[in-house]
């Protein structure tokens, strides 16, 4: 790729292609409506549907495609042809408005969380404008919401549209408070996408890696990542081909895919593209994680972007990067040279630590899946117990509101490393925790709770609304106060002594946080299955009514669904081992008995002068034989596990049970392999190991 600036974003129908292809005044029009959400009459919206398709198809698309996210949390696309006949037996080129800003999709094939009977199929996809539209694989694709013939939202880019809303009505009204005006706010989102890369034969050759994404048996390797000999590392020659093709793939699609280096664990890597507005950095991860796996097949590999693909070593995380801007670029959340002065930045700072508090439940919510509760709580993973760490420096400027005192700001330190030709390094005033799932740094928060596999359109549509509802009460209490300071001064009182609690720079990962946290009264959910049910708190189903995010109903699918996820995909992994037991394993084992049996015959029935021992042979079998029986019982009481799980009624209900039982079922299958995968000759075992997937790259 020798011209990046031309490259660059030369797949999307963005500001540069409309100026080129849309009249001045349909490109104002549109440009309104993306910056301010003003509506589009069906005159403008059909010239800007003529001009995407003349662009399209000089691209080469022959299709059209509303694009959309729902509930499965990837994505889905109908392709339509422009083509149209002319009635003279020719073809024209067709593309008109209301096809741009309306589509029909099945909306019960979906998942609807019982909001769409199956025999009510009719639901609509409805023109997003203010993310671009692209092309991919000669088809163009357009953005769009999904909702129910009822109206009701079955994706999770509606409720992120809506919430963002939200967060946008309310910040301005606290701005001004403090004399600021702007014409909208928004929150920026920056994705630090976590994967595993293996080889692609390799990777056929394991069920549970095509079947579910992860490894559910496995024995660890003589080496796993003790060294730390990866992180950061030289890359490898397949991998480094592989970035660069993808680069080049998603420069095209303007996703400024910027970071990209190998992550802690042994064919684990990461790449992270520059902020963006929120719904199109989600829009651009969701679009990501596809290239991703189809450049990784290209290139003789396989992308895994499960939560956690290998026991053992470090799981894949999602970092969700999260900030506040103005349309005239001013970051909220940067404290300035004078923190102690910025009354502003310190409200904003408390009005994050109330949502959070308050709401911990919701962003624990946000991030549970099966997968995730492989990864929460060790291996670089935050804890499930959900808090905040500030950093040193702004923890005690809150203190010292708090206690009516006053703080003076710590000068900037810097770092010298006693080498005359390296510069002094400025020193940034808090150090990182790795293990807070919610951080301060800098002049953002960062998330790092989100699995690798998860729309990031959940936690942030729970963020963007949580904060709004901050904004909102700050707003009441402080609009028309006569002294303005005083107020101020006493809300972040207030607010840090209710809430305080939620802040915790130790170490997350220890027994006596675990303590600490329910001494403090923090919610503690380990398991998805535990945290889902609390979706439906009445204090919950307020907020998101209140904002006009999710309406009761919504949100009651939106909670039957998660649940339903969690049995599938936890039934799915038990259904996947134990067929692995029963057809691959078990016969394996018993065909590697039998070599050992039969040496020991040979050595018996020799005659002579000459006996030959065979103790090790003897002792071998036995440890085999033991073993095999072991895992072949632990096999057929996990089966009994399912099918007993299965016929729970009621979806809480069966949700824990998968948890408590099923899954700890799982386990003990595994614990049994794994031994005899130790055990038994690499030849006779059917599957690659640990070693094999992540050390032949």
């Amino acid at each position: 790729m020798t011209n990046l600036p031309e490259t660059f974003g030369s797949m999307v129908f963005n500001e540069k292609a409309m100026r080129r292809y849309l009249s001045e005044e349909v490109y104002a029009a549109l440009k309104r409506t993306i910056d301010t959400g003003a509506p589009l009459n069906i005159e403008t919206a059909s010239a800007v549907a003529d001009a995407m398709k003349t662009w399209a198809t000089e691209n080469g698309a022959t299709h059209y495609a509303h694009w959309f996210q729902p509930h499965t949390g990837y994505t889905a696309e109908k392709h339509e042809s422009f083509l149209m006949p002319d009635g003279s037996g020719g073809i024209l080129m067709e593309f008109s408005g209301r096809e741009l800003v309306k589509g029909e999709a099945d909306g019960s094939s979906f998942p609807s969380g019982g909001l769409r009977a199956t025999f009510e199929a009719r639901g609509y996809t409805a023109w997003d404008p203010t993310s671009y539209a692209f092309i991919k694989d000669g088809v163009l694709c357009i953005p769009t919401a999904f909702c129910s013939y009822g109206g009701h939202a079955l994706d999770k880019k509606t409720p992120l549209l809506r919430s963002m809303d939200a967060l946008n009505t309310q910040a301005k009204r606290f701005l001004r408070i403090f004399g600021t005006e702007c014409g909208s706010v928004y929150p920026t989102v920056g994705l630090e996408q976590e994967y595993f890369l293996v080889d692609r034969d390799r990777y056929e050759k394991r069920k549970d890696l095509i079947y579910t994404g992860h490894t559910l048996l496995g024995a660890k390797p003589p080496k796993g990542q003790e060294l730390d000999d990866h992180y950061y590392g030289a890359l490898k020659l397949r991998v480094s081909a592989f970035m660069k093709d993808l680069d080049a793939e998603l420069w095209r699609l303007g996703i400024p895919a910027k970071t990209e280096h190998n992550e802690a664990a042994p064919a684990q890597h990461e790449l992270a593209p520059v902020y963006a507005k929120c719904n199109v950095a989600v829009d651009h991860n969701q679009l990501m994680m596809e290239v991703m796996k189809k450049v990784a097949k290209r290139n003789g590999m396989a992308c895994l972007l499960h939560e956690k693909p290998f026991a053992g070593i470090n799981g894949s995380g999602k970092h969700n990067n999260w900030g506040l801007m103005t349309d005239a670029g001013v970051n909220l959340l940067s404290p300035g040279t004078t923190p102690t002065e910025n009354a502003r930045f310190l409200a904003i700072i408390c009005a994050v630590v109330r949502a959070v508090d308050e709401y911990q439940d919701l962003l624990r919510i946000s991030v549970a899946s099966a997968g995730n509760d492989n990864r929460l709580g060790g291996f670089e993973a935050p804890p499930a117990i959900i808090s905040m760490h500030l950093g040193d420096d702004l923890e005690r400027i809150l203190a010292a509101f708090a206690a009516s005192g006053g703080y003076a700001s710590k000068a900037q330190e810097v770092l010298k490393l006693g080498v005359g030709s390296v510069l002094d390094i400025p020193k940034d005033t808090t150090d990182r925790n790795r293990t807070s799932p919610f951080a301060f740094t800098g002049n953002k928060f960062e998330f790092r709770s989100l699995g690798s596999n998860m729309s990031a359109a959940d936690c942030n549509t729970v963020l963007n609304t949580i904060v709004a509802e901050s904004f909102r009460l700050f707003s009441e209490r402080l609009e028309g106060a006569d002294d303005l300071q005083g107020a101020l001064e006493a809300l972040i009182r207030d607010t840090m002594a209710r809430h305080g609690r939620i802040i915790f720079s130790g170490n997350g990962y220890s027994a006596a946080w675990v303590e600490e946290a329910a001494a403090r009264g923090l919610s503690n959910y380990p398991s998805a299955a535990e945290a889902i049910p609390h979706l439906l708190d009445e204090k919950n189903v307020a907020l998101f009514e209140r904002h006009k995010v999710y309406s009761r109903a919504e949100l009651a699918a939106v909670e039957e669904i998660f649940l339903e996820n969690y049995c599938k995909q936890v039934h799915i992994d038990a259904s996947v081992t134990s067929e692995m037991v029963r057809r691959d394993i078990l016969p394996a084992v018993i065909g590697y008995g039998r070599s050992i049996a039969e040496a020991i015959d040979v050595k018996e029935r020799i005659v002579g002068y000459h006996r030959f021992p065979h103790r090790a042979e003897s002792d071998l079998l036995d440890r085999v034989s033991t073993l095999c029986d072991e895992l072949s019982r632990r096999r057929a009481a996990l089966d009994a596990a399912i099918e007993r799980t299965i016929a729970i009624p009621t979806l809480p209900e069966r949700a824990l049970a998968y948890r408590e039982i099923v899954v700890n079922q799982m386990a003990k299958v595994r614990e049994t392999s794994d031994a005899l995968e130790d055990i038994v000759s690499k030849a006779a075992w059917p599957y690659p190991s640990y070693g094999n997937l992540l050390y032949r790259v």
